[in-house]
């Protein structure tokens, strides 16, 4: 089956949907577009209040990616212990952490040069 193309940015707008559909918490989406030897376009982070909110957030996220844009995940971590989710599609990283577990990793200051932005939690 062929998938839509679909930019970059288009795909971290279906990130955020899918995180949002399972009521995510402090999401942000980070454009590395313009930082030097990043690895993708954007990173989008957001935290889960228990493993299986984690775990919903990351099956949402690969849900929306799919139905919008037929898109399958072309790498996936961390599904075993539902602390740190990682949904890899090359150009758009997502991350889901377990709130703890965010705050240990820091990696929005990992990524200073990155334009960060925050969206409020609905």
């Amino acid at each position: 089956m062929k998938k839509n193309q679909i930019t970059s940015t288009q795909l971290s707008e279906l990130v955020v949907k899918g995180m949002l559909e399972k009521k995510a918490q402090e999401i942000a989406v980070l454009d590395l577009r313009h930082v030097k030897n990043a690895i993708a376009d954007y990173f989008v982070i957001c935290s889960g209040g228990s493993d299986t909110q984690v775990d919903a957030i990351a099956d949402s996220v690969e849900d929306e990616v799919y139905k919008a844009a037929k898109q399958d995940v072309w790498h996936k971590e961390g599904k075993e212990n539902k602390e740190w989710i990682l949904l890899d599609y090359s150009d758009v990283v997502a991350h889901v952490f377990k709130k703890d577990r965010r705050k240990f990793y820091a990696l929005e200051e990992l990524w200073g040069d990155a334009k960060i932005t925050y969206l409020a939690s609905e």
